[in-house]
Formats: C-alpha cells, structure tokens, sequence
C-alpha cells in the first residue's frame, strides 16, 4: 500500500506540470515574472534605506570602481572608459560650477543630440546636484524657447552644430539673463561662450558629495519633454525616485554586463535615456551610441561592434522590414530587441527575416505612473497582467466616449470597467509607490491627467489617454490613443488598426490614418495619408478590395492621401494634427487626392468638383 501510494504521490508530480502546460500554457512564465518583480521591488526597496541617499549617480560610481577600464561608451571609432567618462564629467562640472550666473542645484538645459558630450555632460549635472531639462535637439524658434522656459533654466549648454538654432532665440535668452554655453573651442558670438576650452582647462578632481545634499527621491532628476503630436512639448518631470526605478529596465529582461546595447534613438527621449542609458548604467553594459537611427547602417553597425541588445520605438521595425533583402541579414549576434510599438505583422515579418530574436514589447509612458511587461513573446500583445502585478500597482480600463471625451459615468458619477476583450481607456491610481510628478510649469495640463472618483469616491488614477484591451488569457493589448479614435457613424475607429490594415496593401509602404469633418455630418470621417511602395503605381482598385476585405463600412478611409514621407516625430510617432487640420481641400493639398467610390468599387482622384458637391451636401457620405 505504501508502495502504490508513493507511486501515486510520484505520477503526479511528474503529471502537474504537463497538466498545467496543456490548460495555463504560461504559468511558468508568470512565476518567474512575479519571482523577478519581488526580487525588483526587493533592490529597490534595499537602496531607497541606504544613507546617503543612493541615487543612479552612485550606481555609476560604484561600476568606475568596480570597472575603470571597461568600454562605457563607443562612439563611431571612439571609445571611452567608466573610469574616462567619470573624470571628463568632473572636469564639465568643475568648469560649470565656475560660471558666475550658475550655482550647484540650479536646472541646466542641454541643447544636444546623440553624442558623448551629452552623457558626459548629463553626468557632470547629477554631481552638482542639478536637474538637466533634454530639450530636442531638432525644435527650433518658439518651441525652443516654450521648452526652456518650462524647466526655469538658468543655464543651455548647447551642442556646435547647434550654434544656429541658440542665435535665433539668443536675444530672449539673454533678456533673461541666461547663461549660454556651446561646446566649441571659440564662438565669435557675443552672449555665447564657448565652453570646451573652459572644460579642457578644468580640474577632473572629483566634486564633493555636499553640493547635492539638498537632493531627495522627490526631487526633479530630468525634465523630458512630450513628443508634442498635438501641440506645444509639455515638460514631464522624472524625479530621482523615477529614475531609480529605471536603473532595472534592462537587467529585468536578462541584459548582462558582457552585452552590447545599440542606441541609435534620441537621447533626449525616455527610451533612449532611460532605457538605453540609464538601463546600462545598472548592468554595465557597453553602449554602442549611434547619432542618429539609419535603417541602412544598423545591421552593419550591429555586426561591427558584436551588438546583442537593440532598441525600437514606433515604425523603427518597419523601416528595417521594408529596407532590401540581403543575403547576411541574419549573420548577427543580436539575441534580445526591447521596445514599445511594434505591430503584430511586423513582428512576424522581423522574426522571419532577422532570425530568433528575442522580442520583450513594453508599455510605459514618460510620465505615466503603471508598465506592462509582455515576458512570454505573444506577438501582438503589450503586455501580459496578473493578480499580483496589479496589487502593487492598481489599475483598470473603463469605458470612453469618444465623442465627449471622457470617461463614461454611472449614476453614481464612478466611471464604469470594461469587461475581456472590451477597449477602454487605461487609468492607474496615483500612489506612494506610483506616484505622478506632472508637467514643469503646467499645472493645467498636470490636472486633466488627474482622473476623480474612478472606482470609489475620493480616489484618484492618472489618465494615460490609451485605449485598451484585455483578452481571456490575460494579454493586454494596445488598441489607440484617445485623440486618436474618432466615431464614425455611431462606430469608434481605431487609426492603428486602419493604418495596419492599409500597410498589408501590397502597393502601400506606409499609413497615417486619423479622422477629419465634414459639414452636415455628426463625428469624424476616416482618411489616410500614405507613402507608396519604391516602383509602385497607386491602384485605386486594388485597394478599395482590399478595405472593404478587411474593413466595417464605418472605418474604411473615405478619403486617402499620397505623400512623399510620412511625417513623425524625432521618436518615429506618426503626426495627425497637421493633417487633420488641413482635411481633404484639394485646394490647400497639392498632394494626389482620392476618395472611395463604391459604384465604380475603386478609389478616384478627389477633384474640386466632388469637393464643391460634398461641402454644399450634394455628395453624402
């Protein structure tokens, strides 16, 4: 008996984890997932106790001692060491604590793209404790000067190539009595210094720990500025507390100290600055900084530096896709891609072109307050959510109206989840351990980010403005921006999956569907701006099969425009507010022009005829 019973106790364990296999594929993953949060929140925790305060600054001190001779940073056949890195940042900080209108604590502006002055110089400002506004580097004139004045910067420090751009607002910056700083070696310019000369001639003695002992986990660490899709860039403060936490972005996802992480995305970003620097600030890892993205160079960039770890962000898989075959496309070394914004037929397309890699897809905002991790490789997903994950940090989709723009209420004013499979916008409370600093100097804006009595009364979620949705096996998926849907004969129209489907169009390489007006008609009507395939003709035909293939009547583009380039932003997101704005005229677009015409079933040249007819009503669509 002892014996059978033994052999029972023995056949199911060997049997529950086929048994769990076969009905919860992805238990495993989800324990190891949990295993690696709590182990996280554990570290986290254990440096937020240290004194002095432990902050990302002294994570890269501790990997210059630890590691003075590693390669910190590779730039085009230029490297640079921890331990060169360490000093050179002393030698900026020395050189700026010696500016007259400058002290220790004050908020600097960095006016630079991608290169080691910037990490240097970005270092150089945690040691004086001061926060470090990364304006992008391609605003000019009045978005420029609207993106200092957000951070109250006494001091820009701008890249050379950058000397141009400074002199146009130099007059107001100086009206203010701003320092002006250029990292050339002479600037003939009278209010610009020229700061490399004065940093040659530094001392690299290393500043005292005082200078940011004002410095709490509450404090501004970097102020990181919107994509600004639909207007001025808002200043979004990352505290130290923030930063802190993203020092385990990559060694989370199994990045080691002997990889090798490509960035070629703006440091200015979040995902070039938290995820490609700070990240390797945390596991050691040598960076291969890249001034700008190149679609062209990046497997070759990738094979000559032994590349393991790359980024991406928004069309940056679609442009390696669509980019000519090669015979050695996959003769790299690259194992692990981490990112956001991947659509599922790139995905496959990218794995079967380029070979196992793995891709870990992410949500997060820069300043958003909740992440999803998707750990398991579903293609498709954002993320995956799990009992535990949401203990920690609470969050929930409810139901949105597109056309008020709000979040819709029961009678009891509390806004009402969603159920599986459902999209709904995605809100998260606002607590200790996910807390939301707000925009520098708008309060405004900070406070239609705050969402009220969502689940309770008295509660308080900030509003991400992304619609989602959650399947019966607990993936969460992205499904728009809230701007972004528009209605459609009592329908919500979802850009993303419109722009998805035109792109499968043979003929078609890239598209930027949104919603535009239309006098007499309630809501908005679909239209796409789209970029033709290299050698491709625009067949009207084809493509009127292929929407009302794949499309509901109400989310077919009625309207659809040819342009030379899509355009997005310094981070690769698609701009609509331009678009929108300009509608269908065909006498303010001097683009091609074509409207869906279902008795011909094709897609006609929009003239100022049909134009005139659907203005005056005759036309109804």
């Amino acid at each position: 008996m002892e014996l059978f019973c033994l052999s029972v106790i023995l056949a199911t364990i060997l049997i529950i984890p086929f048994i769990l296999k076969t009905f919860h594929p992805y238990v495993w993953m989800d324990m190891l997932y949990i295993r690696d949060l709590v182990c996280m929140l554990v570290r986290f925790l254990s440096r937020r106790r240290r004194r002095p305060l432990f902050l990302v600054l002294d994570r890269f001190l501790e990997q210059s001692v630890a590691h003075p001779d590693k390669k910190f940073l590779v730039f085009g056949e230029e490297s640079y060491t921890y331990s060169y890195t360490d000093l050179q940042s002393n030698k900026i900080a020395n050189a700026l604590r010696a500016q007259s209108g400058y002290k220790a604590g004050d908020t600097v502006a960095m006016f630079m793209g991608n290169e080691p002055s910037f990490i240097f110089t970005w270092l150089a400002l945690t040691k004086l404790g001061s926060p470090a506004a990364l304006l992008n580097h391609n605003i000019r004139s009045k978005s420029l000067l609207h993106c200092f004045n957000c951070c109250k910067a006494s001091v820009l420090i701008a890249a050379s190539d950058l000397k141009d751009a400074v002199k146009d607002v130099l007059p107001s910056l100086l009206e203010q009595n701003v320092t002006v700083l250029l990292m050339a070696k002479d600037s003939d310019t009278t209010g610009i210094q020229s700061f490399s000369e004065q940093v040659e001639e530094a001392t690299d003695a290393p500043l005292p720990r005082s200078l940011r002992s004002h410095v709490t986990f509450k404090s501004p660490a970097v102020y990181i500025y919107t994509s600004g899709t639909t207007g001025l860039p808002k200043a979004a403060v990352v505290n130290q507390n923030r930063l802190l936490t993203a020092l385990v972005i990559l060694s989370s996802n199994g990045v080691k100290q002997t990889d090798i992480i490509y960035v070629n995305l703006p440091l200015y970003h979040t995902a070039g600055f938290l995820v490609g620097l700070i990240g390797s600030i945390e596991t050691g890892t040598t960076i291969i900084l890249k001034r700008k993205f190149s679609t062209s160079q990046f497997w070759d960039d990738c094979r000559k530096y032994n590349v393991t770890v790359i980024q991406y962000i928004g069309e940056v898989m679609r442009y390696l896709c669509s980019a000519p075959k090669r015979d050695n496309d996959k003769d790299h070394k690259v194992k692990l891609a981490i990112g956001n914004g991947i659509r599922a037929e790139i995905w496959r397309e990218f794995l079967n072109r380029f070979g196992n890699i793995q891709i870990r897809e992410f949500y997060a905002s820069t300043e958003g307050n909740v992440g999803f991790v998707n750990y398991t490789g579903k293609i498709g997903a954002i993320g995956r959510v799990n009992f535990f994950h949401k203990k920690l940090f609470p969050y929930a989709l409810v139901k949105y109206d597109t056309e008020l723009d709000e979040p819709v209420r029961d009678a009891n004013g509390l806004c009402i989840e969603t159920r599986k499979g459902e999209p709904g916008l995605l809100v998260s409370k606002i607590t200790d351990i996910a807390p939301f600093a707000g925009y520098a100097q708008n309060e405004e804006q900070t406070e239609r980010k705050r969402l009220r009595n969502v689940l309770k009364k008295g509660d308080l979620y900030f509003n991400s403005g992304d619609l989602m949705s959650i399947d019966e096996e607990n993936f969460i998926y992205f499904q728009d921006r809230v701007g972004d849907t528009f209605r459609w004969k009592g329908e919500n129209v979802a850009t993303t999956e419109v722009s998805d489907i035109l792109t499968i169009c043979d003929c078609i390489k890239e598209a930027n569907a949104y919603g535009v007006q239309v006098p007499g008609h309630e809501g908005r009507i679909g239209m796409a701006a789209v970029t033709l395939t290299d050698g491709v003709q625009f067949d009207g035909s084809k493509i009127y099969n292929h929407v009302v293939k794949c499309l509901p009547s109400y989310a077919r583009p009625r309207f659809i425009r040819i342009q030379d380039a899509v355009e997005v932003t310094g981070t690769f997101k698609q701009i609509k507010m331009k678009l929108v704005e300009q509608g269908f005229d065909p006498g303010r677009i001097h683009e091609p022009l074509y409207i869906i015409d279902d008795r011909v079933k094709s897609y006609i040249p929009l003239t100022a005829e049909i134009y005139s007819n659907i203005q005056s009503g005759n036309i109804q669509l």
